[in-house]
């Protein structure tokens, strides 16, 4: 399809012609490329507080796209359905079964980022160096100072004493109210680590 021509119509005139339907198509085709381009390369930022996530102490600046709001999404509502997310309650909840939500979050989100195409992994860069300072500072300390040994104290408690509720049981082990701390500080953190999540994901795209 020809959008314009040029000829000689004799030595001393020119005539140029347009071809107003090619153009008008041509110019639709691009308005529709750069609004694809917009949506997904186009770049939103937000400040992020790393003292808050437990990963640092200064205010840096994520810039995410389209395609990291559809990794925040996945992290978020995996993070809103295990007690990973939710505050630990010191009454009612079981630290084993806290330990294996927050143990299983982490092996899933290591498999989330794993499935990341290396083809995006330039636009998605800033997301993914966030969100593993959180597993590996954020929450990974925690897990390997205390989950083994309490696992291990646990585990020989329960087998000779099945009268305690496991509320009760495990106010027993002997640094609980260390563990309990620390517990209730990393849990924090991953807290804000949702709400952050959920900015990025629910942001108007």
């Amino acid at each position: 399809m020809e959008l314009f021509g040029i000829e000689f119509e004799n030595w001393n005139t020119l005539i140029l012609r347009l071809n107003w339907f090619a153009i008008v198509v041509l110019f639709g085709l691009v308005n529709v490329g750069i609004y694809i381009l917009k949506k997904c390369i186009y770049k939103k930022s937000i400040i992020v507080d790393e003292i808050n996530l437990g990963i640092g102490d200064s205010g840096v600046k994520l810039t995410y796209n389209r395609k990291d709001q559809e990794i925040a999404y996945k992290l978020w509502v995996e993070l809103s359905t295990r007690k990973i997310g939710l505050l630990f309650d010191k009454e009612h909840d079981v630290i084993s079964e806290v330990y294996i939500s927050w143990y299983e979050f982490f092996k899933i989100a290591r498999d989330l980022l794993k499935e990341i195409p290396a083809s995006r992994l330039p636009y998605s860069n800033d997301l993914i160096e966030l969100t593993e300072k959180v597993l590996n500072k954020g929450l990974r300390p925690h897990l390997t100072t205390w989950q083994a040994k309490y696992h291990k104290w646990h585990e020989k408690e329960l087998a000779c004493n099945n009268d305690d509720t496991p509320q009760e049981l495990q106010r027993k082990y002997p640094h609980y109210e260390e563990l309990v701390d620390d517990l209730l500080k990393t849990n924090k953190h991953m807290i804000e680590y949702k709400a952050l999540l959920k900015k990025i994901a629910f942001q108007e795209k």
